[in-house]
Protein backbone atom coordinates (compact mmCIF):
# COMPACT_ATOMS: atom_id res chain seq x y z
CA UNK A 1 0.00 0.00 0.00
CA UNK A 2 1.35 3.41 -0.95
CA UNK A 3 0.74 6.43 1.21
CA UNK A 4 1.22 9.89 -0.33
CA UNK A 5 2.69 13.03 1.19
CA UNK A 6 3.27 16.47 -0.28
CA UNK A 7 6.83 16.49 1.07
CA UNK A 8 8.99 13.67 2.42
CA UNK A 9 12.11 14.63 4.37
CA UNK A 10 14.78 12.02 5.01
CA UNK A 11 17.01 12.97 7.93
CA UNK A 12 16.38 14.93 11.11
CA UNK A 13 19.66 16.83 11.24
CA UNK A 14 20.07 20.58 10.81
CA UNK A 15 18.90 20.59 7.19
CA UNK A 16 15.92 18.27 7.57
CA UNK A 17 14.73 19.78 10.84
CA UNK A 18 14.84 23.37 9.57
CA UNK A 19 12.96 22.37 6.44
CA UNK A 20 10.33 20.56 8.51
CA UNK A 21 9.79 23.50 10.87
CA UNK A 22 9.32 25.97 8.01
CA UNK A 23 6.91 23.64 6.21
CA UNK A 24 5.08 22.85 9.46
CA UNK A 25 4.42 26.52 10.09
CA UNK A 26 2.51 26.58 6.79
CA UNK A 27 0.57 23.39 7.61
CA UNK A 28 2.20 21.48 4.78
CA UNK A 29 1.57 17.72 4.65
CA UNK A 30 5.03 16.41 5.62
CA UNK A 31 6.58 13.07 6.50
CA UNK A 32 9.93 13.17 8.32
CA UNK A 33 11.93 9.94 8.38
CA UNK A 34 14.98 9.33 10.55
CA UNK A 35 16.63 6.13 11.73
CA UNK A 36 16.88 7.56 15.27
CA UNK A 37 14.29 9.38 17.36
CA UNK A 38 16.49 12.38 18.08
CA UNK A 39 18.07 15.43 16.51
CA UNK A 40 21.79 15.40 17.30
CA UNK A 41 23.70 18.63 17.85
CA UNK A 42 26.86 17.37 16.18
CA UNK A 43 29.09 20.42 16.85
CA UNK A 44 29.20 19.39 20.52
CA UNK A 45 29.52 15.65 19.93
CA UNK A 46 33.21 15.78 20.79
CA UNK A 47 32.26 16.95 24.29
CA UNK A 48 30.31 13.74 24.84
CA UNK A 49 33.32 11.78 23.54
CA UNK A 50 35.57 13.65 26.00
CA UNK A 51 33.23 13.25 29.03
CA UNK A 52 32.31 16.93 29.16
CA UNK A 53 28.61 16.44 28.42
CA UNK A 54 26.06 13.62 28.61
CA UNK A 55 24.27 12.33 25.50
CA UNK A 56 20.92 13.83 26.54
CA UNK A 57 22.52 17.29 26.65
CA UNK A 58 23.01 17.38 22.88
CA UNK A 59 20.31 14.99 21.64
CA UNK A 60 16.71 16.23 21.45
CA UNK A 61 13.68 14.04 20.64
CA UNK A 62 12.45 15.01 17.18
CA UNK A 63 8.83 14.58 18.26
CA UNK A 64 9.37 17.13 21.03
CA UNK A 65 10.83 19.68 18.61
CA UNK A 66 7.96 19.29 16.12
CA UNK A 67 5.07 18.72 18.53
CA UNK A 68 3.44 22.05 17.65
CA UNK A 69 3.15 21.15 13.95
CA UNK A 70 0.29 18.62 13.59
CA UNK A 71 0.68 18.47 9.81
CA UNK A 72 4.04 16.70 10.23
CA UNK A 73 4.18 12.92 10.60
CA UNK A 74 7.36 11.44 12.07
CA UNK A 75 8.52 7.85 11.66
CA UNK A 76 11.65 6.12 12.89
CA UNK A 77 12.69 4.07 9.88
CA UNK A 78 15.33 3.78 7.16
CA UNK A 79 15.12 4.33 3.42
CA UNK A 80 16.20 1.33 1.34
CA UNK A 81 15.34 2.47 -2.17
CA UNK A 82 14.36 5.59 -4.11
CA UNK A 83 12.44 5.70 -7.39
CA UNK A 84 12.87 9.04 -9.11
CA UNK A 85 10.56 8.12 -11.94
CA UNK A 86 7.82 6.77 -9.69
CA UNK A 87 8.25 9.47 -7.02
CA UNK A 88 8.37 6.82 -4.30
CA UNK A 89 10.71 5.67 -1.56
CA UNK A 90 10.84 2.20 -0.01
CA UNK A 91 11.42 1.84 3.73
CA UNK A 92 13.05 -0.91 5.75
CA UNK A 93 9.65 -1.56 7.32
CA UNK A 94 8.40 -2.58 3.84
CA UNK A 95 6.28 0.57 3.47
CA UNK A 96 6.25 2.42 0.17
CA UNK A 97 5.82 6.18 0.38
CA UNK A 98 4.76 8.36 -2.55
CA UNK A 99 5.92 11.97 -2.59
CA UNK A 100 5.37 15.17 -4.51
CA UNK A 101 8.60 16.63 -3.14
CA UNK A 102 11.56 14.81 -1.62
CA UNK A 103 14.25 16.38 0.55
CA UNK A 104 17.28 14.18 1.23
CA UNK A 105 19.22 15.42 4.25
CA UNK A 106 20.97 12.18 5.10
CA UNK A 107 24.22 13.62 6.43
CA UNK A 108 27.61 11.91 6.22
CA UNK A 109 29.75 9.25 7.84
CA UNK A 110 33.49 9.06 8.26
CA UNK A 111 35.57 7.79 5.33
CA UNK A 112 38.73 5.69 5.63
CA UNK A 113 39.69 6.20 1.97
CA UNK A 114 39.37 2.55 1.07
CA UNK A 115 40.77 1.21 4.35
CA UNK A 116 37.50 0.35 6.06
CA UNK A 117 39.24 -2.27 8.20
CA UNK A 118 40.74 0.61 10.19
CA UNK A 119 37.34 1.53 11.65
CA UNK A 120 37.57 -1.31 14.18
CA UNK A 121 40.58 0.35 15.79
CA UNK A 122 39.99 4.03 14.93
CA UNK A 123 36.36 5.07 15.41
CA UNK A 124 35.11 8.27 13.82
CA UNK A 125 32.84 10.79 15.48
CA UNK A 126 29.44 11.17 13.80
CA UNK A 127 26.91 9.60 16.19
CA UNK A 128 26.21 9.16 19.88
CA UNK A 129 27.39 5.56 19.62
CA UNK A 130 30.69 6.80 18.19
CA UNK A 131 31.07 9.37 20.98
CA UNK A 132 30.29 6.89 23.76
CA UNK A 133 32.69 4.34 22.28
CA UNK A 134 35.50 6.90 22.24
CA UNK A 135 34.67 8.10 25.78
CA UNK A 136 34.76 4.57 27.15
CA UNK A 137 38.00 3.78 25.31
CA UNK A 138 39.68 6.81 26.87
CA UNK A 139 38.41 6.24 30.42
CA UNK A 140 38.96 2.47 30.31
CA UNK A 141 42.54 3.03 29.22
CA UNK A 142 43.35 5.01 32.33
CA UNK A 143 41.64 2.41 34.52
CA UNK A 144 43.63 -0.41 32.90
CA UNK A 145 46.84 1.57 33.30
CA UNK A 146 46.26 1.82 37.04
CA UNK A 147 46.38 -2.00 37.25
CA UNK A 148 49.43 -2.40 35.01
CA UNK A 149 53.06 -2.79 36.04
CA UNK A 150 54.49 -3.12 32.52
CA UNK A 151 55.84 0.31 31.52
CA UNK A 152 55.37 -0.31 27.79
CA UNK A 153 51.74 -1.35 28.24
CA UNK A 154 51.06 1.73 30.37
CA UNK A 155 52.62 3.92 27.68
CA UNK A 156 50.44 2.31 25.00
CA UNK A 157 47.29 2.76 27.07
CA UNK A 158 48.03 6.41 27.85
CA UNK A 159 48.98 7.41 24.30
CA UNK A 160 46.21 9.00 22.24
CA UNK A 161 46.32 9.60 18.50
CA UNK A 162 43.82 11.85 16.69
CA UNK A 163 44.02 11.61 12.90
CA UNK A 164 42.89 14.68 10.97
CA UNK A 165 43.33 18.30 12.06
CA UNK A 166 40.07 19.86 10.99
CA UNK A 167 37.80 21.37 13.67
CA UNK A 168 36.70 17.95 15.01
CA UNK A 169 40.25 16.64 15.27
CA UNK A 170 41.60 19.80 16.88
CA UNK A 171 38.76 20.00 19.39
CA UNK A 172 39.11 16.31 20.25
CA UNK A 173 42.88 16.51 20.73
CA UNK A 174 42.54 19.56 22.98
CA UNK A 175 39.81 17.90 25.04
CA UNK A 176 41.83 14.70 25.59
CA UNK A 177 44.83 16.80 26.65
CA UNK A 178 42.68 18.60 29.22
CA UNK A 179 41.31 15.31 30.54
CA UNK A 180 44.84 14.00 31.09
CA UNK A 181 46.50 17.14 32.44
CA UNK A 182 43.62 18.62 34.45
CA UNK A 183 40.53 16.47 35.00
CA UNK A 184 42.31 13.24 35.94
CA UNK A 185 45.58 14.73 37.17
CA UNK A 186 45.04 13.75 40.83
CA UNK A 187 42.64 10.83 40.41
CA UNK A 188 45.11 7.93 40.30
CA UNK A 189 47.65 6.47 42.70
CA UNK A 190 49.90 4.35 40.49
CA UNK A 191 50.01 6.32 37.24
CA UNK A 192 50.46 9.95 36.29
CA UNK A 193 47.83 10.96 33.69
CA UNK A 194 49.83 14.12 33.01
CA UNK A 195 52.51 11.90 31.45
CA UNK A 196 50.08 10.89 28.71
CA UNK A 197 51.07 11.49 25.10
CA UNK A 198 48.59 13.04 22.69
CA UNK A 199 49.33 13.18 18.96
CA UNK A 200 47.46 15.11 16.29
CA UNK A 201 48.26 13.82 12.80
CA UNK A 202 47.64 15.98 9.73
CA UNK A 203 48.57 15.33 6.10
CA UNK A 204 48.55 19.01 5.16
CA UNK A 205 51.08 21.68 6.01
CA UNK A 206 48.89 23.26 8.72
CA UNK A 207 45.98 22.46 10.99
CA UNK A 208 42.51 24.00 10.49
CA UNK A 209 43.29 24.67 6.84
CA UNK A 210 39.92 26.36 6.22
CA UNK A 211 40.98 29.22 8.52
CA UNK A 212 43.51 32.01 7.92
CA UNK A 213 47.12 30.77 8.31
CA UNK A 214 47.67 33.04 11.33
CA UNK A 215 44.76 31.38 13.14
CA UNK A 216 46.06 27.94 12.22
CA UNK A 217 49.44 28.81 13.70
CA UNK A 218 47.86 30.22 16.87
CA UNK A 219 45.80 27.05 17.29
CA UNK A 220 48.89 24.88 16.84
CA UNK A 221 50.70 26.79 19.57
CA UNK A 222 47.68 26.49 21.88
CA UNK A 223 47.56 22.74 21.35
CA UNK A 224 51.27 22.42 21.99
CA UNK A 225 50.88 24.40 25.21
CA UNK A 226 48.46 21.67 26.33
CA UNK A 227 51.04 19.00 25.56
CA UNK A 228 49.70 17.89 22.16
CA UNK A 229 52.35 16.77 19.65
CA UNK A 230 51.23 18.11 16.25
CA UNK A 231 52.67 16.20 13.28
CA UNK A 232 52.14 17.98 9.94
CA UNK A 233 52.73 16.59 6.44
CA UNK A 234 52.29 13.17 7.99
CA UNK A 235 50.26 10.36 6.46
CA UNK A 236 48.84 7.25 8.05
CA UNK A 237 50.03 4.04 6.41
CA UNK A 238 48.35 1.49 8.64
CA UNK A 239 46.25 1.09 11.76
CA UNK A 240 46.10 -2.09 13.85
CA UNK A 241 45.05 -3.13 17.34
CA UNK A 242 48.60 -2.32 18.45
CA UNK A 243 48.85 1.20 17.11
CA UNK A 244 49.22 3.43 14.08
CA UNK A 245 51.99 3.72 11.50
CA UNK A 246 52.62 7.33 10.47
CA UNK A 247 55.14 7.55 7.67
CA UNK A 248 57.99 5.35 8.88
CA UNK A 249 57.12 5.81 12.56
CA UNK A 250 55.03 3.34 14.55
CA UNK A 251 53.12 4.80 17.52
CA UNK A 252 51.99 2.10 19.98
CA UNK A 253 48.53 3.07 21.23
CA UNK A 254 45.16 1.64 22.19
CA UNK A 255 43.38 4.94 21.56
CA UNK A 256 42.92 6.26 18.04
CA UNK A 257 40.27 8.73 16.88
CA UNK A 258 39.59 9.16 13.17
CA UNK A 259 38.71 12.70 12.05
CA UNK A 260 40.32 12.70 8.63
CA UNK A 261 37.50 12.43 6.13
CA UNK A 262 33.80 12.04 5.41
CA UNK A 263 31.62 10.26 2.88
CA UNK A 264 27.96 10.72 2.09
CA UNK A 265 25.25 8.19 2.94
CA UNK A 266 25.29 5.36 0.36
CA UNK A 267 21.49 5.59 -0.05
CA UNK A 268 22.23 8.55 -2.34
CA UNK A 269 23.57 6.12 -4.93
CA UNK A 270 19.95 5.07 -5.49
CA UNK A 271 19.43 8.42 -7.22
CA UNK A 272 21.86 7.44 -9.96
CA UNK A 273 23.02 11.06 -10.07
CA UNK A 274 26.51 12.50 -10.45
CA UNK A 275 28.52 12.65 -7.24
CA UNK A 276 31.84 14.06 -6.06
CA UNK A 277 34.68 11.94 -4.64
CA UNK A 278 33.00 11.97 -1.22
CA UNK A 279 29.80 10.51 -2.63
CA UNK A 280 27.87 13.76 -2.28
CA UNK A 281 25.28 14.46 -4.96
CA UNK A 282 26.16 17.27 -7.36
CA UNK A 283 23.12 19.53 -7.13
CA UNK A 284 21.94 22.45 -9.21
CA UNK A 285 21.68 26.04 -8.01
CA UNK A 286 18.30 25.37 -6.37
CA UNK A 287 19.61 22.26 -4.52
CA UNK A 288 17.61 19.96 -6.81
CA UNK A 289 19.12 17.08 -8.78
CA UNK A 290 19.50 17.17 -12.54
CA UNK A 291 16.28 16.36 -14.34
CA UNK A 292 14.07 16.30 -11.23
CA UNK A 293 13.02 19.67 -9.89
CA UNK A 294 11.06 18.05 -7.02
CA UNK A 295 13.97 16.09 -5.53
CA UNK A 296 16.36 18.09 -3.36
CA UNK A 297 19.61 17.09 -1.64
CA UNK A 298 20.93 19.34 1.14
CA UNK A 299 23.55 19.57 3.86
CA UNK A 300 26.45 17.10 4.03
CA UNK A 301 24.69 14.95 1.43
CA UNK A 302 25.08 17.49 -1.38
CA UNK A 303 27.96 19.05 -3.25
CA UNK A 304 26.90 22.64 -3.93
CA UNK A 305 29.28 24.47 -6.23
CA UNK A 306 30.85 27.69 -4.91
CA UNK A 307 33.68 29.22 -6.90
CA UNK A 308 36.30 26.58 -7.60
CA UNK A 309 35.10 24.34 -4.78
CA UNK A 310 31.99 23.43 -2.84
CA UNK A 311 30.20 24.75 0.23
CA UNK A 312 31.61 23.23 3.43
CA UNK A 313 29.75 20.56 5.37
CA UNK A 314 28.72 22.84 8.22
CA UNK A 315 25.54 23.04 10.27
CA UNK A 316 24.74 26.63 9.13
CA UNK A 317 24.94 25.55 5.48
CA UNK A 318 22.52 22.68 6.05
CA UNK A 319 20.13 24.84 8.09
CA UNK A 320 20.01 27.59 5.46
CA UNK A 321 19.52 25.09 2.65
CA UNK A 322 16.67 23.44 4.58
CA UNK A 323 14.84 26.75 4.93
CA UNK A 324 15.55 27.70 1.31
CA UNK A 325 14.17 24.46 -0.13
CA UNK A 326 11.11 24.59 2.14
CA UNK A 327 10.38 28.08 0.85
CA UNK A 328 10.53 26.84 -2.77
CA UNK A 329 8.02 24.13 -1.91
CA UNK A 330 5.68 26.48 -0.06
CA UNK A 331 5.65 28.95 -2.95
CA UNK A 332 5.41 26.15 -5.53
CA UNK A 333 8.01 27.88 -7.64
CA UNK A 334 8.72 26.21 -11.01
CA UNK A 335 12.32 25.55 -11.99
CA UNK A 336 12.71 28.64 -14.17
CA UNK A 337 11.52 31.08 -11.48
CA UNK A 338 13.75 29.94 -8.64
CA UNK A 339 16.51 32.19 -7.36
CA UNK A 340 19.77 30.37 -6.68
CA UNK A 341 20.56 29.35 -3.12
CA UNK A 342 22.97 31.84 -1.57
CA UNK A 343 24.81 30.88 1.58
CA UNK A 344 25.18 33.68 4.12
CA UNK A 345 28.55 33.02 5.74
CA UNK A 346 28.36 34.13 9.36
CA UNK A 347 31.94 33.20 10.08
CA UNK A 348 33.71 30.15 11.47
CA UNK A 349 35.12 29.22 14.84
CA UNK A 350 36.85 26.39 16.64
CA UNK A 351 37.82 25.75 20.24
CA UNK A 352 41.09 24.24 21.40
CA UNK A 353 40.53 24.18 25.15
CA UNK A 354 39.66 26.29 28.16
CA UNK A 355 39.88 29.99 27.16
CA UNK A 356 41.49 28.91 23.88
CA UNK A 357 39.57 29.36 20.63
CA UNK A 358 39.66 31.07 17.25
CA UNK A 359 37.01 33.06 15.41
CA UNK A 360 37.03 34.31 11.83
CA UNK A 361 34.44 36.53 10.20
CA UNK A 362 35.60 38.06 6.94
CA UNK A 363 38.75 39.96 7.80
CA UNK A 364 37.96 39.91 11.52
CA UNK A 365 40.10 37.38 13.39
CA UNK A 366 39.88 36.87 17.15
CA UNK A 367 41.69 34.42 19.39
CA UNK A 368 41.82 33.52 23.07
CA UNK A 369 39.24 34.09 25.77
CA UNK A 370 36.97 36.41 23.76
CA UNK A 371 36.77 33.92 20.89
CA UNK A 372 36.15 31.12 23.39
CA UNK A 373 33.23 32.98 24.99
CA UNK A 374 31.81 33.79 21.54
CA UNK A 375 32.12 30.12 20.56
CA UNK A 376 30.16 29.09 23.66
CA UNK A 377 27.41 31.67 23.16
CA UNK A 378 26.91 30.78 19.50
CA UNK A 379 26.62 27.08 20.28
CA UNK A 380 24.15 27.73 23.07
CA UNK A 381 22.10 29.88 20.73
CA UNK A 382 21.79 27.13 18.12
CA UNK A 383 20.68 24.43 20.55
CA UNK A 384 17.07 23.50 19.89
CA UNK A 385 15.48 23.29 23.34
CA UNK A 386 15.77 25.76 26.21
CA UNK A 387 16.40 22.87 28.61
CA UNK A 388 19.58 21.94 26.75
CA UNK A 389 20.79 25.52 26.74
CA UNK A 390 20.39 25.79 30.53
CA UNK A 391 21.93 22.43 31.36
CA UNK A 392 24.93 22.89 29.10
CA UNK A 393 25.54 26.45 30.29
CA UNK A 394 25.77 25.36 33.92
CA UNK A 395 27.88 22.32 32.98
CA UNK A 396 30.33 24.64 31.23
CA UNK A 397 30.43 27.09 34.15
CA UNK A 398 31.09 24.22 36.57
CA UNK A 399 33.78 22.79 34.31
CA UNK A 400 35.41 26.20 33.86
CA UNK A 401 35.65 26.78 37.62
CA UNK A 402 36.63 23.26 38.72
CA UNK A 403 38.33 21.92 35.56
CA UNK A 404 36.30 18.74 36.09
CA UNK A 405 34.14 16.79 33.65
CA UNK A 406 30.90 15.41 34.98
CA UNK A 407 30.15 12.62 32.47
CA UNK A 408 32.99 10.21 33.29
CA UNK A 409 30.88 7.07 33.69
CA UNK A 410 32.08 3.78 32.25
CA UNK A 411 29.23 1.50 31.24
CA UNK A 412 31.18 -1.29 29.56
CA UNK A 413 34.42 -2.40 31.17
CA UNK A 414 36.83 -3.67 28.53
Amino acid sequence: MKKAYDTVIVGGGFGGLNAAIKLGKKNQNVLLIDKTNHHLFQPLLYQVASAGLSPADIATPIREVLKNYPSITIVMDEVEDISKEGSTISLKSNRIIKFKNLILATGARHSYFGNDQWEEFAPGLKSLDDALRIRENVLNSFEKSELESDIEKIASLTTFVVIGAGPTGVEMAGAIAEIATKTLAKNFSNIDPEASKIYLIEGGDRILSSFHPSLSEKSKKDLESLGVKVKLKSFVKNITSEGVTVGEEFIPTKNIVWAAGNKANPILLKLDSATDKMGRVLVEKDCSIEGYSNIYVIGDACAFKRGEGFLPGLAPVAAQQGKYVANLIIKKLPKGKRDSFKYVDKGAMATIGKSKAILEFGKIRITGFVAWVAWGLVHLLFLVLFRNKVFIFFDWVYSYITEQRGARLIKNKK
